[in-house]
């Protein structure tokens, strides 16, 4: 991997994680047309994620801070358990039980047959339409303080299903929030600090199993190194907009995009300008 295919990636990478379009959809896509036809692979995707998850860190941080706290207090009864932060903290926890689970059953699934491009555009299309129905129809009157531990295992499955690239693990999770009434904002808040334990676990593990696997020398450190800060940057400024444009707008604009992104994806599988089952890219050049 060259320097500007990295440059390239993390900028798709920090665009794309937050926004309920998909970012392992793009990183796909644009990695075939960048590496002649080839597919970054689920490892680079895993790493990179690692810098925009780090942007969920830095956006969330005193909240973060103070969820964590409040937590490890109601473990020793210093403060109730029923306190509005410390049931976040296990409400995370509970969420991030079906994604790990699915992750590590269906693993090697993941890693191959599912990353087929033919099933990416299907799902960027059905959970398009799936996000502008929720949107249409939302309620929108719920706030965080409302949630229960029945919608943090829905929002938790919601998540899983981002395990099939296309879904969009923010998508799916808005989705869920939306037709369970909570209002867009607070639905993406539950979204991104949800997906902190999942993506740090899916990164880590990727990266423990490169170092296992090939060592050090097999990975090509510099560029994913890269692709991984401007995913951070990108991705911290894209939290701040994202948060204050759905206080104000619908999500019309981006079901809209995952349909046309999904007729132009499989257009261009029919003309084979892009291969369904990809060969995953080589992570350092001969």
């Amino acid at each position: 991997m060259g320097w500007v295919e990295a440059l390239v990636l993390g900028l798709v990478q920090g665009l794309t994680e937050f926004l309920p379009i998909s970012s392992s959809a793009h990183v796909s896509i644009v990695g075939q047309l960048l590496f002649d036809g080839r597919d970054p692979g689920a490892a680079f995707t895993a790493i990179i994620q690692l810098g925009t998850e780090a942007a969920v860190v830095v956006y969330f941080w005193r909240d973060i801070v103070r969820i964590v706290r409040r937590w490890a207090l109601s473990l020793v009864g210093r403060v109730p358990r029923s306190d509005p932060d410390a049931r976040m903290g296990w409400l995370v926890i509970l969420g991030s039980i079906p994604i790990g689970v699915l992750g590590l059953v269906f693993q090697d699934q993941i890693e191959t047959q599912l990353r087929n491009l033919w099933i990416t555009a299907v799902m960027l299309a059905v959970f398009g339409v799936l996000l502008g129905v929720a949107d249409a129809r939302a309620t929108t009157r719920k706030d965080l303080s409302d949630l229960s531990v029945r919608d943090g295992l829905l929002y938790g499955f919601a998540q899983a299903l981002a395990l099939v690239p296309g879904v969009s693990r923010s998508g799916g999770t808005i989705t869920a929030g939306l037709l369970l009434g909570y209002r867009r904002e607070a639905a993406a808040r539950y979204a991104f600090l949800l997906a902190i334990p999942a993506v740090v676990a899916s990164g880590g593990f990727q990266l423990v199993s490169e170092l296992g696997e090939g060592g050090a020398a097999s990975v090509a450190w510099g560029p994913t190194v890269l692709a991984t800060a401007i995913s951070f940057g990108v991705g911290l400024a894209v939290i701040a907009w994202l948060l204050r444009f759905i206080s104000t707008h619908t999500f019309r604009g981006f079901v809209v995009y995952r349909l046309a992104l999904a007729a132009v994806l499989a257009l261009l599988l029919l003309t084979g300008v892009v291969d369904a089952a990809p060969v995953v890219a080589p992570a350092v050049q001969p």
